[in-house]
């Protein structure tokens, strides 16, 4: 997989700033230390991560962000010297979710790492995992802070609504919108309103538009969900079209949700030029709509770098180190993240005294056919 350890913009991108994601990030990479040094950590006092199992679960099994986190675990926990078992389900359900976690504790692990579907609905499996003495981080998308301990998020939801209106914005104008008074009408796309991250991207991204984009016009304001099920993605894609034939922009802050609506567009032989569609998937899965002018821009963040990250700091507590709000973590290969506040996530989320907190990717990747060739993932 190619690292995207550098935040990319397109050339046509370069008049636009994207949500905060520059100057204030510095890249890990110029920080890595080499993986060989993972288990040798007795000068800096660190225990070793060597030996430990950490189960890493994802939402669903099959979508191409998820396994190419995977992918990423699984490389980089090889250098560090633990194991990584990937164990999930095809379906992005609560209940498949319970049963895994309920598997890693019969199990033994010694971790678990996990994207959950739901913003509360595993907390409880999670705090039984907890008392039995499993460290439970989460990635991508989270519980409770009360459940897990470290979460790897992939932005703030500021840095990320902004980051999707603003891909959204410029594809407009590329196609000769004029964004500041046009009446732009535009509706969101994703799994569901369960989805602790995706919705507050949401959120946070509606906030930037009303604040920056007053005349645009939300014409679904109770969203359209596809519960990241590939197939209804493409039917619920084709319903928002149906119903809103002079749409201007689509907003997909799904995976799942985003090469659905892309080809719902595809079938109905829209492409970029007609209707602006954009979100967050990987290269490999929106590449070929792409070059097929379906869509503009779409963005994301190195997957793998984030599944790594996650499974290496369950990991790293599970070996028995400590971290508190403020603490810098040297992970091998990948860099130096910082320990933040729960809040920096969710508003008024409270943060333990020890290992509780957020940890952010320190880049995100903006996509267009100019630069898609140089990624795989």
């Amino acid at each position: 997989m190619k690292k995207v350890l550098a935040f990319v913009l397109a050339a046509a991108m370069a008049s636009l700033p994207l949500a905060g994601c520059g100057s204030s990030e510095k890249p890990a990479a110029s920080s890595a230390a080499p993986a060989s040094q993972a288990a040798s950590t007795a000068d800096s006092g660190t225990k070793s991560v060597a030996g430990k199992t950490v189960v890493f679960i994802p939402k669903l099994t099959g979508n191409a962000f998820f396994e190419s986190a995977n992918a990423g675990a699984q490389k980089y926990s090889k250098d560090w010297g633990f194991t990584v078992s990937y164990q999930g389900s095809p379906s992005a359900a609560v209940a498949d979710q319970v049963q895994v976690v309920n598997n890693a504790i019969a199990s033994g692990a010694d971790a678990i790492c996990i994207s959950s579907v739901d913003a509360t609905g595993l907390d409880s499996v999670l705090k039984k995992a907890k008392d039995a003495g499993i460290t439970v981080a989460t990635w991508d998308s989270d519980v409770s802070p009360d459940a897990r301990t470290l979460m790897v998020s992939q932005g703030t939801p500021d840095i990320l609504g902004k980051m999707l209106v603003d891909m959204g914005a410029d594809s407009l104008t590329k196609r000769g919108k004029d964004i500041k008074k046009d009446k732009i009408k535009y509706c969101w796309h994703y799994s569901q309103a369960t989805v602790a991250d995706q919705n507050s991207w949401q959120v946070a991204g509606e906030a930037y538009i009303k604040a920056n984009y007053p005349n645009w016009e939300n014409v679904a304001p109770s969203n359209y969900y596809s519960e990241q099920d590939a197939e209804k993605a493409v039917s619920i894609g084709s319903s928002i079209l149906e119903a809103h034939k002079d749409i201007d922009l689509i907003i997909c802050n799904d995976s799942t949700a985003l090469p659905g609506q892309l080809k719902a567009a595809q079938n109905k032989g829209l492409t970029k030029d007609k209707v602006t569609i954009t979100g967050f998937a990987s290269p490999n899965s929106i590449r070929d709509y792409a070059k097929a002018n379906v869509i503009e821009q779409w963005g994301l963040w190195d997957c793998g770098i984030q599944g790594a990250m996650g499974c290496y700091l369950a990991a790293y507590l599970a070996a028995g180190n400590t971290v508190k709000v403020g603490d810098t973590i040297d992970i091998p290969s990948i860099g130096k993240v910082e320990v933040k506040a729960n809040d920096s996530l969710v508003p008024d989320a409270k943060t333990g005294d020890s290992n509780s907190g957020v940890v952010l990717l320190p880049e995100r990747v903006v996509f267009t056919t100019a630069n898609v060739d140089k990624y795989n993932f």
